[in-house]
């Protein structure tokens, strides 16, 4: 794979050291420790492998990924390993996406406690959802959540959303049946962000009751009861916004939008265009402007000082042990594989397999390739492996270097 021509590490490898100097102090462990593990990835830092052509004698020196979650090198063999995974999960029925996102006014309040603040978006937005599936005046039926945390819009800006996929139907109170929902619809969206604006502005009254929100700086007023009450009076009458999209195109569909979504970070190196001494240069969506925009004109470039652009880029490092990905309902982890039997065994039963709209995938996910040697594509075994910092025994002449993708 080529190396992009710019990439986050390149930006903090120039910038980081005085971003560092000019916050000292306010920046977290968390902060200061993903900056070193993205600017260590793939360079000696970590150490690597030697590997050797067993025809042609071809030597490669592979660095080590740092492996971290915020880096964007590292999350394509974590994901092909989650997908694996899923995929041997999928049901053979139609799956909807949603999306329930925070309001601005919360999204400061969500930085400060980011932890418990983002548990209780998870907690409401999978609440709401099987409350309303669980009601027989829509689908009467307990249903299994896939639900993945973002915390960044596409100009890098802090906007709190939970992408949630799920199954279009579920298993009757009893577990006796499989209860498909109606062609095309899940839910209706209205009842459920209603339902969502209700559970999370209770969960925060009741956080905020136990001390456990944090106000710093230009919040520091709503650490007292009624400026906080007052923060949320407006909240409770506006209409928050809960997104439901078109149902997928069959159980493959799903994956390729998991492999999307599950293990990305806040950008990606693709996305980056230039860093020069205006700042740094990246592409970004204008949501606003797509409906206006014929062909890619909502797609656009934004230029931040370099300042910027790492502040922006670390307003989304999760808490140590953090889950971003989550399970709830039929798909918790404790239930999830006798359910997803149970379900499969039911759907066999009543017979709805032979509906094409809910066949079987007949993708799958390919195995990792073999490295193979660019000169002569023999197979390359690795000879030997170096620790951090140190340097490979085995140097050749003229050295390969190459781009460790585990």
């Amino acid at each position: 794979m080529a190396r992009p021509a710019l990439e986050v590490a390149d930006i903090l490898n120039a910038h980081g050291d005085a971003y560092e100097r000019a916050h000292a102090g306010h920046l977290s462990r968390g902060q200061l420790k993903v900056m070193w593990a993205i600017r260590s990835c793939r360079t000696a830092v970590l150490g690597g492998h030697v590997a050797c052509c067993a025809d042609c004698t071809h030597l490669e020196i592979a660095y080590n990924s740092c492996r971290n979650r915020h880096c964007p090198k590292c999350q394509g063999a974590t994901a092909r390993d989650w997908l694996a995974a899923r995929q041997a999960e999928l049901l053979p029925v139609p799956y909807y996406h949603l999306v329930f996102t925070l309001p601005a006014a919360i999204g400061a309040v969500a930085y400060q406690t980011k932890a418990v603040v983002y548990d209780l978006l998870f907690k409401a937005s999978a609440e709401s959802l099987a409350t309303i599936a669980a009601d027989p005046k829509h689908l009467g039926a307990r249903i299994g959540i896939t639900a993945v945390l973002h915390s960044w819009g596409s100009a890098l800006t802090h906007h709190p959303h939970i992408h949630a996929v799920v199954p279009g139907g579920g298993l009757s109170a009893d577990g006796s049946r499989w209860i498909a929902g109606r062609a095309r619809f899940f839910l209706p969206v209205r009842v459920l962000s209603r339902l969502f604006r209700r559970l999370f502005l209770d969960g925060l009254r009741a956080l905020h009751a136990a001390g456990r929100l944090a106000f710093l700086s230009d919040l520091a007023s709503l650490a007292e009861t009624p400026a906080f009450e007052a923060m949320l009076a407006p909240l409770r009458r506006a209409e928050w916004v809960v997104y439901a999209k078109r149902p997928f195109a069959g159980p493959a569909a799903v994956l390729t939008y998991l492999s999307r979504y599950t293990h990305h970070v806040a950008i990606s190196n693709s996305r980056l265009l230039s860093m020069d001494e205006r700042g740094v240069t990246f592409r970004w969506k204008d949501y606003r402007a797509r409906t206006k925009a014929t062909g890619d004109g909502w797609i656009k470039a934004m230029t931040l000082s370099a300042d910027e652009f790492i502040r922006r880029f670390l307003l989304h490092v999760l808490p140590d042990g953090f889950h971003r990905i989550r399970h709830y309902g039929l798909f918790a982890s404790a239930v999830r594989a006798a359910n997803i039997d149970r379900i499969r065994a039911l759907l066999v039963d009543q017979q709805e397999r032979a509906s094409p709209e809910i066949a079987p995938p007949a993708e799958t996910i390919p195995p990792e390739a073999t490295l193979r040697c660019r000169c002569c594509a023999g197979i390359m075994t690795i000879i030997e492996t170096f620790a951090w910092g140190s340097a490979p025994k085995t140097w050749p002449t003229r050295t390969s270097i190459r781009i460790d993708t585990s």
